[in-house]
């Protein structure tokens, strides 16, 4: 659905409410930030309307703090690193509605971080008068936080009717960028990547893929649940025999598209540096953990002939060493294409930035459960509301 982006509203003077996604890892007691990723990532929006003479709001939610005020979850960790970030002072509010709140509203050029959303049961509830509680705060709303797009909260869509105007952030608007060029017309050949661990969990982006693209590669657990409904041998591999069915006709209206592994590394138990070695079959008593050398070979003969990319989940045990080594040669692979390259889900990001090749990857994205159900072809409720 098109959408107005940030750089096409008239920021100047007007109070912008900005929805971004300062969901990030903090320390046990909740006090020191261990990734300022998700912070750094909307900085440019931020900036941008400051430049344009905006006074800027900035709402997130923190952890699930399950409705009520928990200081572990508050974002006061939030508003020191900003203000290191951007240079300049970061007010910090002590809720993110109420009078309190209201009598805090910066002025042009100044920031208000408000206080974890989710201390509020009526956030997640999309709760019509909470929605219209955070709306009075702002002339004009801007949805930066992708990661959370496709939750149908009322800072993500029930707020948007009661705001003049609503436009997607810079980030929001990359996201979306690569993604629907990844979904509705891609450049060919155009391969999608797919793992990680059940096929339950990606029946709706395989069956949408297949639609769209030239080929789909399967590795991760999710593999043996395919391979075990062709009636191949996959020993004590995991498997969803629920799915199988499923599986069979997943392949039936692949028609060739959905390639599967041909060798495997495999062991006895799931153990780091457990003595592994590479089959075509699997023995009774071992167990798949990932894809093996000849299938990385085939997969990357793909990945070389392609001009779009899009991966999303391990290609085999990626945590336990020595079995990431399948889904580090794919990220290299990726890498070395030359292809506009699409990287979602925390495993995929985290192998490309172990091999090294973070930089020559077109886009990461900053969502994963947004991207999967992008990739699935299901419209996000935070999208749909920012409307045209």
């Amino acid at each position: 659905m098109p959408h107005r982006s940030i750089r096409d509203l008239d920021l100047r003077n007007q109070r912008v409410f900005i929805r971004v996604d300062f969901n990030v890892p903090l320390s046990p007691d909740g006090q020191e930030i261990t990734s300022d990723k998700r912070i750094r990532a909307s900085l440019a929006t931020i900036q941008y309307a400051l430049e344009q003479g905006a006074a800027v709001i900035l709402a997130s939610h923190l952890g699930r703090p399950k409705g009520k005020p928990d200081p572990k979850m508050s974002l006061k960790p939030v508003a020191r690193r900003l203000a290191e970030l951007l240079g300049q002072e970061v007010k910090m509010a002590p809720d993110c509605v109420g009078p309190r709140v209201g009598a805090m509203l910066p002025a042009p050029g100044q920031l208000l971080l408000l206080e974890n959303l989710r201390f509020h049961p009526e956030e997640e509830k999309n709760d019509l008068e909470f929605a219209k509680k955070l709306a009075a705060l702002c002339d004009l709303y801007v949805n930066d936080a992708f990661g959370s797009a496709h939750r149908a909260h009322a800072s993500t869509a029930g707020m948007i009717a009661f705001v003049r105007q609503a436009a997607a952030g810079l980030l929001m608007d990359q996201e979306l960028k690569y993604l629907a060029l990844a979904t509705r017309n891609p450049p060919r050949p155009c391969i999608a990547i797919l793992g990680g661990a059940k096929v339950s969990g990606k029946i709706d982006v395989i069956s949408n893929m297949l639609k769209v693209v030239d080929r789909v590669l399967i590795g991760g657990a999710m593999a043996y649940t395919f391979l075990k409904a062709q009636g191949q041998a996959v020993g004590r591999s995991l498997v969803e025999d629920d799915k199988l069915d499923l599986a069979r006709s997943l392949l039936a209206a692949a028609g060739g598209k959905l390639l599967l592994p041909v060798d495997h590394v495999v062991a006895s138990e799931i153990r780091e540096n457990a003595p592994s070695e590479v089959v075509e079959t699997i023995p009774a008593e071992k167990i798949g953990l990932d894809i093996g050398p000849g299938t990385v070979a085939r997969y990357a003969r793909e990945i070389a002939a392609a001009r779009m990319v899009i991966w999303n989940g391990p290609m085999g045990v990626f945590e336990t060493p020595p079995f990431d080594q399948g889904t580090v040669a794919i990220a290299k692979a990726v890498a070395g294409s030359g292809a506009t390259s699409i990287v979602g889900g925390g495993d995929s990001e985290k192998a490309v930035k172990a091999a090294g090749v973070a930089a020559q990857i077109t886009h990461i994205s900053t969502g994963g459960g947004a991207s999967l159900e992008f990739l699935a072809g299901i419209e996000l409720p935070g999208v749909r509301a920012l409307g045209g």
